[in-house]
């Protein structure tokens, strides 16, 4: 599978329309380099905040409850793009209202159509406190394609361990990171996390994460962050683990080629067992006994 993350800036338009055409030459971009599979980042879709008036605009907690009314010319388009190029896309997470609560939502949309969603489970600080946006109900989704299948750990939720084995242990081999950070720390924590769970899961992890400033935007007016494409460090694969990674702050598509036949021999015949113990964790260990012992150290 040929798969393409995108290092994306999060940008101001004049009109619908100009984001449409914005949003297809991304896209034709990915296509012409060969990608198959396109991501793009969490918090992508913000830069239709810029359609609103001021008094909208500047209200961050009134600006993604306004996004919902642009949720079906959204999901429109890039069904039309995907449609279009024969490519799986896996939209930009978007602010979804389902009765009076907000969700983050990603939405994946495959050449015969809309594919489904995965919604955020943990919320940051800023999108708790300062959007009030909530944790979705507890339901994983694995899509899975004749190239493979995927999970996808939006943002935050990358940086826990369980949704991705859980993902892993119904199939996924290929898990996809959306990430919108503001600083340095940030996008390491992002990162850190998906290197974890490509280690604990012997699986490939990508990240696309938003970048640059926004100054027109109350909310996310500061970006950092790169794309990058993480496996086990195990036979087969780089001995850190790193498969592709873009130099940070730079716009523009990551495109890599993965061989899952790779991953089925790490699992069957690595070095070590990761994903089988990470199984064996989530369900007959737990199950066990564990005693806590506490030793004083002498002084």
């Amino acid at each position: 599978m040929i798969v393409a993350s995108a290092q994306y800036p999060i940008t101001r338009h004049a009109h619908f329309a100009d984001w449409q055409q914005h949003t297809a030459d991304w896209v034709s971009k990915a296509v012409r380099q060969g990608a198959q599979l396109l991501l793009f980042p969490e918090y992508g879709s913000m830069e239709l905040v810029s359609l609103f008036a001021d008094e909208v605009r500047m209200d961050i907690r009134r600006q993604v409850r306004e996004m919902d009314a642009l949720r079906a010319d959204f999901c429109a388009t890039y069904e039309r793009l995907a449609r279009e190029h024969r490519v799986v896309i896996v939209a930009p997470s978007f602010p979804v209202l389902e009765g009076n609560v907000l969700y983050n939502r990603v939405w994946v949309f495959a050449p015969g159509g809309p594919a489904g969603y995965q919604d955020k489970f943990f919320m940051t600080r800023f999108e708790n406190e300062e959007w009030g946006i909530s944790s979705a109900p507890k339901v994983l989704t694995v899509f899975e394609g004749s190239r493979g299948s995927f999970g996808i750990q939006i943002c935050y939720d990358v940086e826990f361990p369980l949704g991705s084995a859980l993902l892993a242990g119904a199939g996924a081999t290929l898990l996809l990171a959306p990430s919108c950070t503001e600083t340095i720390r940030g996008a390491t924590r992002v990162h850190v996390g998906a290197r974890a769970r490509s280690l604990e899961n012997q699986c490939y992890t990508v990240v696309s994460q938003t970048i640059g400033q926004s100054e027109w935007s109350p909310a996310v007016d500061i970006n950092y962050g790169f794309s990058a494409i993480y496996a086990s460090p195990d036979k087969n694969w780089p001995e850190e683990g790193i498969v592709a990674r873009q130099s940070p702050q730079t716009p523009g598509w990551l495109v890599q080629s993965l061989d899952f036949s790779v991953l089925e021999d790490v699992r069957t015949d690595g070095h070590v067992f990761n994903f089988k113990d990470n199984q064996r964790l989530l369900s007959g260990f737990l199950d066990e006994s564990i005693t806590l012992r506490r030793v004083r150290l002498p002084e």
